[in-house]
């Protein structure tokens, strides 16, 4: 079959980025066509803009933390609102860095969205392209929640906060997700009075009970309003501002609202029908080499509603291309596990499966907590809130960790890994972890699973027989 280039990727957010640069590296011919810019939502309005955000907002609360306590007579830094600045850092990753890494691809950038023509061509800014094999990356974008009059209302999103010129006053976020306590309190950092709605009983919804738990007390702390349970019925804009109703009738005023209630994935306009791909009304569907129902066109990332992270979006991207130049079945989703961290103070991570996943599969487990607060590190550091918890069988293979507390992002890494490999705790403990670092926790929840096995008295007795023998 004769085409334009071996392939055509759709989209060029993480996972489109993955698989145009790795697949040029290759030594394929490849086009890459992206709407707006180069990173999609993550690099420019979504994860790398917000971790600035929040890294700024740390340096205000540091300065007022040292002020407290008499360490800087200031009381605060003299901060502009950091949008201008995040942008030119933006810029320059963008300009400077990011697009070094196509050279090789051919971009067709901001000609408008591509749609299918037949199932090897496309058709985008009144041209054709076709190829052997089409990557779908299209991602998502923030879902508007059905709430009576919030079309009259003028609401931000990830995509327009970080255009604003000002710092506002106050701010009503609706969703305890990742998202929304991210910048509920990076904005409160900066001097926003902010308030959280979120449907769920507790903040981070997907993840482990005791952190939500633990996060609403740290967030509640630094003066956020944390509302749970709590669903919104109506909207419309007042004095300036917003002013939301909830089902129990009670009414929240703000000068801004912010949207952070879930994605909705991008399909329209691609005209999926005229390349067979199908898709279950939602999302596309794949199998576990990401193929759609069109074995040549592949959806990877979000677009195919699986695990909606940007380190997921490029995981799937490399395995899908991986699967593309491969004729053997060797990489799998199914595979591999994804941890994600919510990048607040405290840090919140998690990797595998949950406590109430293992209690509906049945799954016996034990469950090991070593805190923060019992760590002398912690302590001196002034980070000691937080845990590092592990879900095992009694013979030490590890289902799934949540970790709360300093540098968990981090630390989850390894976690990753030993769940991934099915690697059992006694590996953990002969690995010898830097001290004093917030990873030696790690080391330590293995240390008491061992101590653990130790309280068998049929283990106590072999142990002091071979001791005395020897």
């Amino acid at each position: 079959m004769k085409t334009d280039y071996d392939l055509i990727c759709i989209g060029l957010g993480p996972a489109g980025m993955a698989v145009s640069a790795m697949g040029a590296a290759m030594g394929l011919k490849v086009c890459g066509i992206e709407k707006n810019k180069i990173g999609g939502e993550c690099m420019n309005v979504g994860c790398i803009p917000s971790k600035s955000l929040l890294k700024l907002a740390e340096l205000n609360h540091a300065a007022a933390r040292l002020s407290e306590i008499g360490l800087l007579k200031s009381g605060s830094i003299e901060m502009e609102p950091p949008f201008a600045r995040i942008a030119a850092y933006l810029d320059y990753i963008s300009n400077k860095k990011t697009i070094k890494m196509f050279d090789q691809v051919h971009l067709v950038l901001k000609e408008g969205a591509a749609e299918f023509v037949d199932p090897h061509t496309v058709r985008v800014g009144g041209r054709t392209i076709s190829a052997r094999r089409i990557f779908i990356a299209t991602g998502t974008e923030p879902m508007v929640p059905p709430i009576e009059g919030i079309d009259g209302v003028d609401f931000l999103t990830n995509l327009n906060v970080f255009d604003l010129k000002e710092i506002p006053a106050g701010m009503i976020i609706i969703g305890g997700g990742a998202i929304g306590c991210e910048l509920a309190q990076a904005f409160a950092r900066l001097g926003t009075k902010c308030t959280i709605v979120e449907m769920a009983d507790r903040l981070l919804p997907n993840g482990d009970p005791e952190a939500g738990k633990l996060l609403e007390q740290a967030l509640t702390k630094e003066g956020i309003v944390v509302h749970l349970s709590t669903k919104v019925a109506s909207a419309r804009p007042e004095n300036g501002g917003v002013t939301l109703v909830t089902g129990a009738g009670d009414s929240i005023h703000a000068d801004r609202l912010l949207l952070a209630a879930g994605r909705k994935i991008v399909l329209e306009g691609l005209n999926l029908d005229k390349a067979g791909v199908k898709t279950n009304g939602r999302a596309i569907l794949v199998d576990g080499k990401y193929r759609t129902s069109a074995k040549h066109i592949y959806a990877v990332g979000d677009c195919n509603g699986g695990v909606m992270f940007s380190h997921a979006a490029m995981h799937q991207g490399m395995i899908a291309l991986m699967n593309a130049v491969s004729p053997w079945s060797l990489f799998s989703y199914k595979r591999h596990v994804i941890p994600w961290t919510v990048f607040t103070e405290p840090q919140v991570s998690f990797v595998g499966m949950r406590q109430e996943e293992l209690e509906r599969k049945g799954v016996r487990y034990r469950t090991h907590v070593a805190r923060y607060e019992d760590y002398g590190a912690a302590i001196a550091e002034h980070v000691g809130v937080g845990f590092v918890k592990v879900f095992a069988s009694p013979l030490g293979r590890v289902y799934g960790v949540s970790i709360v507390g300093e540098g968990s992002g981090e630390m989850i890494n390894e976690w990753a890994l030993i769940v991934q490999k099915k690697i059992r705790l006694h590996s953990v403990l002969f690995l010898a972890h830097s001290f004093p670092t917030m990873g030696f926790l790690s080391k330590r929840v293995a240390e008491m699973w061992m101590m653990q096995k130790m309280q068998s008295s049929f283990l106590r007795k072999m142990m002091c027989f071979f001791y005395r023998r020897l």
